[in-house]
């Protein structure tokens, strides 16, 4: 199976993943994708190596150096053009599996991203659940149990909400008696400490330059809750239960948010796409005010300690 993306990707491709596995018991079943991953795919229990490929554009160059025999089959879970199925076609497998085949399922371009991959295997016969999306709980421990955890950062400018907001939002959850922790990705160093001095947090409480895979997971499945941009830490909340708060911007919750239900509030304002990977700050993330990301946070949080839930906030999407 091909899938060569980030953290996000990965994580919205499980139930896929995990469709592929039932379908295929008796199989050894690889995926190619970023080494960095390693650990993370293979606790979703749904394969048994990986295969190191990157895809920095649309190639995907990894799978040339691939050492094996051919396969039985070949899956493409990577998008919908020639060149992820080039690669996989390259390897001379049995039988394909690819959007880009002559036979191929049609794109489906509005579904979301777990239905779309789902719903592509269930037109080669293979059924999969959207919402079997879980992670088993992180060996390690959490670094900071019970914290909240706010992660400003994400690979695009478009979907990355001021920093200065989510310093006034850290200073209202610690002003309400929560412990935050704040992470950040390798290059976004000066974001994170920017919000940590602007929200007056410890240094013991900013975790920057990028925290080891497993030690992120842990530190979100420990988390009492999780505030981000439209970015991998948003899927690991989902992933691991943990109730999270999303900001989206050029692209709509209903491609890439996170399952309905009450412990997860994806903020979103309507309106035309933009580009998710755009250099400036999309205006939809724009418009989403600091008091209103600080409320959701808090009500999830008073609704985690048993306090009951008010009527009318069990819809994901809140607009």
């Amino acid at each position: 199976m091909l899938r060569a993306l980030g953290l996000g990707d990965l994580l919205a491709g499980v139930p896929a993943l995990r469709g592929v596995r039932r379908a295929f018991p008796g199989h050894r079943i690889v995926l190619a994708q970023p080494p960095w991953l390693t650990g993370l795919a293979l606790a979703t229990g749904a394969v048994d190596a990986v295969f190191p490929a990157e895809a920095p554009g649309r190639v995907v160059p990894g799978l040339a150096h691939w050492p094996g025999p051919p396969p039985d089959v070949a899956i493409d879970l990577h998008g919908n053009g020639p060149e992820s199925r080039d690669a996989l076609a390259a390897l001379r497998p049995r039988r394909l599996l690819a959007h880009a085949c002559p036979d191929g399922p049609p794109w489906r371009g509005q579904a979301h991203e777990r239905d779309r991959w789902c719903a592509f295997l269930h037109d080669y016969g293979v059924p999969a659940d959207p919402l079997d999306l879980r992670l088993p709980p992180p060996a390690a421990p959490s670094p900071a149990p019970g914290a909240v955890v706010v992660h400003p950062g994400a690979a695009a400018a478009s979907r990355r909400w001021p920093g200065e907001r989510f310093a006034a939002v850290v200073r209202c959850l610690r002003a309400a008696g929560h412990r935050v922790v704040l992470t950040g990705g390798a290059g976004e160093e000066a974001l994170v400490r920017r919000v940590a001095g602007r929200s007056g947090l410890p240094g013991d409480d900013v975790l920057a330059g990028g925290l080891p895979l497993g030690e992120l997971s842990a530190l979100v499945a420990g988390a009492s809750l999780v505030l981000s941009g439209d970015t991998g830490p948003a899927h690991l909340a989902v992933a691991h239960g943990t109730r999270s708060v999303t900001l989206f911007g050029p692209v709509s919750p209903r491609l890439w948010g996170p399952p309905p239900g009450p412990d997860h509030l994806a903020l979103w304002r309507p309106g035309p796409p933009g580009d998710p990977h755009g250099r400036t700050p999309d205006p939809r993330l724009l418009a989403l005010r600091t008091g209103e990301v600080a409320a959701a946070c808090l009500m999830l949080l008073r609704d985690g300690r048993g306090r009951p839930r008010p009527s009318g906030t069990e819809a994901a999407h809140v607009h």
